[in-house]
Formats: structure tokens, sequence, C-alpha cells
């Protein structure tokens, strides 16, 4: 589903949407836990793929979780979804 990846939301909408401060998702932005797309004068735009993620992010704070923390889940999530496709397709031969 690419249109999920593509970058519409400006920062403001992207904070509303998931009950976030615009000064966390820049952090959370440099600390490269989302990575939103740029226009060509630099204006963030976050997809729906991005505001998954920042959801995501909201429930691991919630769960008492530290920026490290999250990272660390967020990277283990991406690595066991890739791993059970590589099986899925294995299976399926």
């Amino acid at each position: 589903m690419a249109g999920r990846a593509v970058g519409v939301f400006a920062i403001s909408v992207a904070a509303e949407m998931t009950s976030l401060q615009i000064q966390n998702l820049r952090v959370y932005e440099r600390r490269g836990l989302v990575d939103p797309d740029r226009t060509a004068g630099g204006t963030r735009l976050y997809s729906e793929d991005d505001i998954d993620r920042l959801h995501r992010i909201r429930e691991l704070l919630t769960a008492g979780l530290n920026l490290a923390g999250i990272a660390a889940v967020l990277e283990l999530e991406v690595e066991n979804a890739r791993l059970r496709e590589q099986v899925a397709r294995l299976r399926a031969r």
C-alpha cells in the first residue's frame, strides 16, 4: 500500500491526530523514531504509516518506556514483521 507511505499531513495535523505535541514530534524525528517526508521547502509531511507509528509511540510512552526503549521495541516489531513474511513465503512453497 504505497499510498499509506506518502506524506500528506502537516506537522500540526499529525500532532492533532495523535494527541501529541508538535515539539515531541520533532524530538521523535531527531531520535529516528519517525521519518516524515519533506517538501522542497523543508515542510514535514506525515503519512498514514507515520501516524500509525506515532500512535504506537504514544502507546509505548503510556506503558512507561523511554525513547531508547521505544526505539528498540519499534525495531524489533519491524524485524518480527519481516520474519513473519519470510516464514509465510517459505510455507507457501
